[in-house]
């Protein structure tokens, strides 16, 4: 089912995330000057189920978002007041040196989340949006480099620093995240439940692990030691990950706390995660890095006697060779010759799975990685079973992402980590700010399955596809159809 969000606009006097900003469902507001309102561009309404994976639903319901993870009684608060209410802070925190266990937290997060199915279809919704728009932008930036971002978990780090941002600057984040509720007056705004959010995002991930795959998130939190860090936004850090460690570090010795927050992070990472930080300064207040490691298993394995040596085109001119895992068998899929690639739909459990895309000889990926946003629910519509001979390289990929810098990309960094965010509910320290923010991704597939294919032959011709070229893929979560990661090959060897 998908979500119709209703026509919004800003009204004067509210904070905004840019002159050209991008809303709910891949919808682009187009801003004018400071102070006058923002009206939603009608020609984007064509967007409107741009993360609808599961296409054969026919009934639409109107459900807007933000119900659905605000609080209970929910009021309109004036935004030039003080902050919504006292927040309680912790201080001293653990230090650096006391340990690397994770930090205690309840046994389960999900329990009592009310309407949970409703609740992460759409946000499976909102998260795709915004993943896809994020992977566009540092796409952008690494035209010529393998890219990897998990939207799952990009989204939940947003939602982490909201819990800790003042009014104006979580309207901004409401904004991007597709989640807020326009109000009747100009001088007052609703606020969601950042930990409603965040509990839901942990149950689509819950998902992935009913199966054969591991996706595990961890998250680290490193303040300065003379400042205390809001309860709220502790919390938050547990509430979307496995393991998180919120830790104290004296910043005025700075090369020293450097080599001691890096070597903390392998160390609690079994040794996947190094050298995260780097240009740690005296005057750093916070650290803030979350880690996803996605290991997938094919639903069906290929043919391991069939696995060779082939050529993987990385520009026109030039290769590398690349061990190939081939398959014989029935995927669904299809040739979009308007857009010159084609796709196919690859299992990795009952209901997770693999959308690749490959461009045709000589198209550009960067054509179609600017139509992701509207062409996704057109190729879903139009695959078909098809008898394939698949030919694919092996490959793993591993990403740090400046989620600042992503940010910047897209227009909106001042608003939310830049010099026009405030994060006055983080700590009771003045001039308290975010430093860095970092995503690490890590994916891994292996060349099993869970079921080992049938070798039967009936006399069939299969269409060959032979990936030896850039591509791209997305790997998609089927019970609520999240998207986990968003990638693009270009050197598999690199």
């Amino acid at each position: 089912m998908c979500y119709i969000p209703k026509e919004s606009k800003l009204r004067q006097g509210q904070s905004r995330i840019g002159p050209a900003q991008v809303g709910l469902m891949g919808m682009v507001l187009v801003g004018t000057a400071e102070g006058f309102p923002v009206k939603m561009n009608k020609m984007f309404l064509t967007l409107l189920v741009v993360s609808c994976f599961a296409m054969g639903t026919t009934n639409r319901v109107y459900v807007h978002p933000f119900n659905l993870f605000s609080s209970e009684n929910i009021s309109c608060e004036v935004i030039q007041s003080e902050e919504h209410k006292p927040f309680e802070t912790v201080h001293p925190l653990t230090p650096l040196q006391e340990g690397t266990e994770p930090d205690p937290r309840p046994s389960s997060t999900t329990e009592n989340l009310k309407n949970l199915t409703l609740r992460t279809a759409v946000l499976a919704e909102l998260q795709n949006s915004l993943g896809l728009r994020m992977y566009q932008a540092l796409s952008r930036t690494q035209k010529h480099a393998n890219t990897l971002l998990s939207p799952l978990n990009a989204f939940g780090a947003l939602v982490t620093l909201y819990l800790g941002a003042s009014k104006k600057t979580a309207i901004s984040y409401q904004q991007l995240l597709g989640l807020n509720l326009e109000s009747e007056r100009a001088d007052c705004a609703y606020f969601i439940d950042g930990h409603t959010v965040l509990r839901t995002l942990q149950a689509i991930s819950a998902h992935v692990d009913e199966s054969r795959n591991e996706l595990r998130t961890l998250v680290w939190t490193f303040i300065n030691s003379d400042a205390d860090l809001s309860k709220d936004f502790l919390h938050g850090t547990q509430d979307f990950s496995d393991d998180s460690f919120v830790r104290a570090v004296d910043f005025s010795k700075a090369k020293e706390a450097e080599v001691q927050v890096n070597n903390f992070i392998q160390k609690t990472s079994d040794s996947k995660v190094k050298d995260l930080f780097q240009g740690v300064t005296p005057k750093t207040d916070l650290l803030f890095a979350s880690s996803v490691h996605f290991k997938g298993n094919w639903k069906t394995a290929f043919q391991p006697e069939a696995t060779s040596d082939q050529k993987f085109w990385t520009h026109e001119n030039s290769s590398v060779e690349v061990p190939f895992m081939m398959h014989t068998g029935n995927y669904m899929y299809f040739n979009d010759v308007g857009r010159k690639c084609s796709i196919a739909k690859l299992g990795l459990s009952k209901r997770t799975y693999m959308l690749l895309v490959l461009p045709n000889e000589g198209a550009s990926l960067q054509d179609i990685e600017k139509q992701l946003l509207t062409v996704i629910p057109t190729w879903h519509r139009n695959l078909k079973e098809t008898y394939l001979e698949l030919s694919l390289p092996k490959f793993s990929l591993t990403a740090v992402t400046d989620l600042r810098s992503v940010l910047s990309e897209m227009a909106v960094e001042k608003y939310l980590m830049g010099s026009d965010a405030n994060f006055r509910r983080l700590s009771s320290k003045e001039n308290f700010t975010v430093d860095k923010v970092l995503n690490k991704v890590v994916f891994e597939m292996t060349e099993g399955g869970s079921q080992v294919q049938n070798k039967t032959k009936d006399g069939r011709v299969p269409h060959k596809v032979t990936v030896n070229r850039l591509f791209f893929f997305a790997i998609v979560e089927g019970n609520t159809n999240a998207i986990l990661m968003l990638g693009k090959i270009v050197n598999p060897t690199t």
